[in-house]
């Protein structure tokens, strides 16, 4: 044996080794190694769920944000479609009330056309018969003036033909 070297006793020592080895792999390592890789599927797991989740949420307020513009344009169109039927539902008032107006004036001038024209036929049927009336007055007095008679008869004579 030179330099003192047992090679039984390091042939031992490295059994012992492996030996120790082995058993802390199958002992230590091996389960520990196993929770962590379950470990990292888990949150993996949970990371690519939140991800898809996140991917969802966003996809679904996208769709909201899309209703709500399509909503938001319904709504202007809606808007716009009573205010253009607001306004011809004015203007068409407005026209039936001017043609109302127009109707009622244009009746009106027609009354009254018609009323002056019955005071004209009243008026002159006032003055035949105040005409006649004085006629038969003058036949009826021969020595008086006739001029004369017929001043005196027309001053009195409204108050002869209210009778």
């Amino acid at each position: 044996m030179p330099l003192n070297i047992d090679w039984q006793q390091i042939l031992l020592h490295w059994m012992n080794l492996a030996i120790l080895a082995g058993g802390l792999y199958f002992l230590l390592y091996r389960p520990v190694a196993a929770f962590m890789d379950r470990r990292e599927a888990h949150y993996r797991a949970l990371e690519e769920e939140a991800a898809r989740k996140r991917t969802e949420a966003e996809a679904l307020k996208k769709e909201y944000q899309d209703q709500l513009a399509a909503a938001a344009e319904e709504i202007h169109r809606h808007r716009l479609q009573a205010e253009e039927q607001a306004a011809a539902q004015a203007e068409e008032q407005l026209s039936q009330a001017r043609e109302e107006a127009r109707r009622i004036v244009a009746q009106s001038r027609i009354d009254a056309e018609a009323a002056a024209a019955q005071t004209r036929l009243s008026a002159q049927r006032e003055l035949r018969e105040l005409a006649s009336e004085a006629a038969r007055k003058l036949a009826a007095q021969p020595d008086a003036d006739p001029f004369e008679t017929f001043l005196t008869l027309s001053e009195g004579g409204g108050d002869h033909a209210g009778q």
